[in-house]
C-alpha cells in the first residue's frame, strides 16, 4: 500500500513508527543495481501530461541510471522538450505487488557519450546489441536529483542524491580499470564468479558472469537473472578490488569444501 507522508528525511535516522531493521540506504543502492527494467516517465511534449514507458536499465559506476533509447521513441521526444524524468524500479516477486520493495528516482536525462556508460549498458543487457549501434540509438544518463523508497508496509524513506549515488572521490583509479578487471574475471576466472553467485549468493547454478564492478560491490548476471555482492569492506583502487575478489573466492570455496 501506499505509504504516508510522514516518512525519514535525508540523512536522517528511520522514524521510530518504522521497523529498527530498516536501513532505506543500502535497500535503494541494490534495487538501483539490481532491477533490470524500469516504468520511464517523462512529459509529454505540447499537453504536459505524465507519459510512462518501459524501459531496460543499467547502472554507471557510481549508480547513475543509465539508458538505451530510441530517438524515435515519445519518451526521447519528450525528453528533449523537457529532461525532467522519474523512473520507477520495483523487484517484484508473488504475492501483493505492493508487498515487495520499490524505488522512484528523479532527475534530467541526457544524452552519454561516454563509452564507458555503453559498455556498462551493454554489459548488463548484451541482447541490446543486436540494436545499440542504429543510428536513432543512444545511451542516456539520468543525473539523480533524490528519490523516494518504498519497502512495504511501514517502510519509507526519502533519499537525496547523495544516498543514491555514490561519490567517487578517491576511486578514480578503480573506475578506470573498471571494463579491464571485468573482463579478466569472466575470461579468467569464471569458476570464482560462478562460485560468488552460488555460494556466497545462493543462487542457481549456472555460467554467471560479473557486468561491472564499482567500490561497493560486483553485479553478476545469468540470462535473465541478477544479482549483486557486497563487499566485505569498499575498495578504491585495483590493489585492494584484487584481495576483496581474493578474499570473496576463498570464502566461497570454503563453504563448497
Amino acid at each position: 500500500m501506499d505509504q504516508p507522508d510522514t516518512v525519514r528525511q535525508p540523512g536522517q535516522e528511520p522514524l521510530a513508527t518504522q521497523p529498527a531493521d530498516f536501513d532505506p540506504v543500502p535497500e535503494a543502492r541494490m534495487l538501483l543495481r539490481t532491477v533490470r527494467a524500469g516504468a520511464l516517465a517523462t512529459l509529454a511534449a505540447g499537453s504536459g501530461h505524465p507519459f510512462a514507458s518501459l524501459v531496460s536499465v543499467a547502472t554507471a559506476v557510481d549508480g547513475t541510471p543509465l539508458l538505451l533509447l530510441s530517438g524515435l521513441s515519445a519518451h526521447t521526444s519528450n525528453i528533449a522538450a523537457d529532461a525532467r524524468v522519474s523512473l520507477l524500479l520495483a523487484e517484484g516477486g508473488k504475492g501483493d505487488p505492493l508487498a515487495h520493495a520499490r524505488l522512484t528516482v528523479i532527475g534530467r536525462a541526457a544524452r552519454s557519450e561516454d563509452a564507458g556508460d555503453r559498455a556498462r549498458f551493454l554489459a548488463r543487457h548484451p541482447k541490446s546489441a543486436l540494436y545499440a549501434d542504429f543510428p536513432d540509438f543512444a545511451v542516456f544518463r539520468i543525473a539523480v536529483e533524490g528519490g523516494h523508497l518504498n519497502g512495504g508496509f511501514a517502510r519509507a524513506a526519502r533519499l537525496s542524491r547523495e544516498e543514491l549515488v555514490l561519490d567517487l572521490a578517491g576511486a578514480q583509479a578503480l573506475a578506470a580499470g573498471e571494463a579491464g578487471a571485468v573482463a579478466h574475471m569472466n575470461e579468467d576466472h569464471a569458476d570464482a564468479v560462478r562460485l560468488y553467485a552460488t555460494a556466497l549468493l545462493g543462487r542457481p547454478d549456472g555460467p554467471w558472469r560479473l557486468t561491472g564492478l564499482d567500490p561497493e560491490g560486483c553485479d553478476l548476471a545469468l540470462g535473465d537473472q541478477t544479482a549483486r555482492l557486497l563487499f566485505p569492506r569498499p575498495v578504491a583502487g585495483p590493489g585492494e578490488l584484487r584481495a576483496v575478489l581474493v578474499e570473496l573466492a576463498k570464502a566461497a570455496r570454503a563453504k563448497t569444501a
